[in-house]
Formats: C-alpha cells, sequence, structure tokens
C-alpha cells in the first residue's frame, strides 16, 4: 500500500508560509543490548541526522551497550528499572502506579539513575521514562531530589514543567498497533494524525516549543513500521523540523 501524504504536505506547506520552526526528537524504549534491530535502527538515525535518545531498562542492561552508545547517535536515558508491571486485575499496566509505596518507587528510581550513570557516565541524559508512559503523580514531585531533569510520557504536555525542576518533554505519534498485530497502524490514519497535531501547533491550541516527539521500539518493528518511520521523518526534517537533542546536563 503507498500512502497518501497529501495532508500531511498541505500542512507543512502551511508551516512553511508561516515561517515556523519544528523541534523534532526521536525516543526508542526497552533497550538493554547490541542487537541487528539496534543497528538497524542506528544506521536509520545516521542516514536522517537524528539522535535516538534511547530509553533503556537499567535492571537488565549488558555492558556490550555503552559500546554502541559511545559509537553511534544515542543518548542513554532512564527506561524505569526492570519494565514490571505492579497494577492488578483489570488495571492499566504501570510500573510506578499509585498503588506502590512511594518509599519503594523512589529508592527504585534512584538505584536507576544510579545503575546507569556508572555505565554510560556523562553520555547519560537524566531524563526518566516510565514504563508504558504511567508515573504515579507524587512520584513525578520526587524526582528532581533523585536527580532527573526531565520526564517524558506521551501526549502533547499541558505544561512545560512535571514538577519544580523537571522539564516535561513528551512524545506524540507511536506507529505501532498494540492492541492488534503489533504491526503498522494504517499508515493514513497515522499521517492525518501529525498533521491535526502540526496544526494544533501551527494555530496555538498546543506548545510548540515542546519538541515533536516520534516513539519507536525497535525490537518489535517489522519492516512496514521501518519504513514509515523513516518516511515521515526524513518528510519532517525536509520541512520545517530541525533535529532536537537532550541539553548538556551542565546546560
Amino acid at each position: 500500500m503507498t500512502a497518501d501524504w497529501t495532508v500531511l504536505d498541505t500542512e507543512l506547506a502551511a508551516w512553511d508560509q508561516a515561517g515556523l520552526p519544528l523541534p523534532l526528537w526521536w525516543r526508542d524504549d526497552d533497550a538493554i543490548e547490541p542487537t541487528p534491530a539496534l543497528e538497524q535502527l542506528c544506521d536509520m538515525a545516521d542516514r536522517m541526522g537524528l539522535p535516538v535518545h534511547l530509553a533503556i531498562i537499567p535492571a537488565f542492561v549488558q555492558d556490550g551497550l555503552v559500546d554502541t552508545v559511545s559509537d553511534r547517535l544515542l543518548i542513554p536515558v532512564v527506561h524505569g528499572w526492570s519494565h514490571h508491571n505492579h497494577t492488578t486485575g483489570m488495571q492499566k499496566k504501570a510500573e510506578y502506579p499509585t498503588n506502590r509505596p512511594l518509599v519503594e518507587m523512589t529508592g527504585e528510581v534512584s538505584k536507576s539513575l544510579a545503575t546507569l550513570t556508572d555505565l554510560f557516565g556523562d553520555a547519560l541524559y537524566p531524563l526518566f521514562v516510565p514504563p508504558w508512559n504511567r508515573i504515579a503523580p507524587e512520584l513525578i514531585a520526587e524526582l528532581p531530589a533523585a536527580g532527573y531533569a526531565a520526564l517524558s510520557t506521551f501526549a502533547p504536555r499541558k505544561a512545560a514543567t512535571a514538577a519544580p525542576g523537571l522539564t516535561r518533554i513528551n512524545t506524540h505519534l507511536d506507529p505501532i498497533a498494540w492492541r492488534d498485530e503489533k504491526s503498522l497502524i494504517n499508515p493514513e490514519d497515522l499521517i492525518a494524525q501529525v498533521a491535526r497535531q502540526l496544526a494544533d501547533r501551527r494555530t496555538g491550541t498546543a506548545d510548540n516549543d515542546e519538541p515533536y516527539g516520534i516513539l519507536t521500539h525497535h525490537l518489535v518493528h517489522d519492516d512496514a513500521i521501518w519504513d514509515f518511520t523513516e518516511q515521515l521523518i526524513s518528510r519532517l526534517l525536509r520541512g520545517p523540523a530541525t533535529p532536537w537533542t537532550a541539553p548538556n546536563k551542565d546546560t
């Protein structure tokens, strides 16, 4: 199936006419070790010149990932602790739900940051990515004291900060049909979604200071997901988008 990009091209033309910039960032979740899929992700990032903020699961990270991160366009960030679901029954999955003791969660996220800092040093950006993009509000308030500078979940942010001293940098488009066959969502639905989101930013109903975030999961991609992701990012970069990367911890 050849996707029709007309609705997005029309929106990008409106951006060009308005002279608006679009900061673009890329987050990829669930990394623990070097794999062929991770190499494919890195190769794509190289082709487009867009770094990937690699959300790494601290409990299972392998030492071999350090060399890959140092050699490629990857910025390591923290992805929970073990990606373990702590909800029950019909509750949506979360590693950090409201029913967990706060002291337990705070200790765990501190351990996560320490573990990855030991491995990656200054290359690590202290951005916390909660598994399944869900996190108890009371834990958010504790993240700055635990050493984090930013929080990333999913959907347009309502405010630039999630808590005092904690920037919110969300992702906005996930191309995977998780509830179905875990392949690509209908590409024209995705294209329409991006066009709507960009229109909201252009007209001021969404925060265009927040980098527009593409969310991927390299370990489960099929060819359709790889192809669409590259086409979309390339199209955005030919238009108003410029690569955004997490700032240096000292800036």
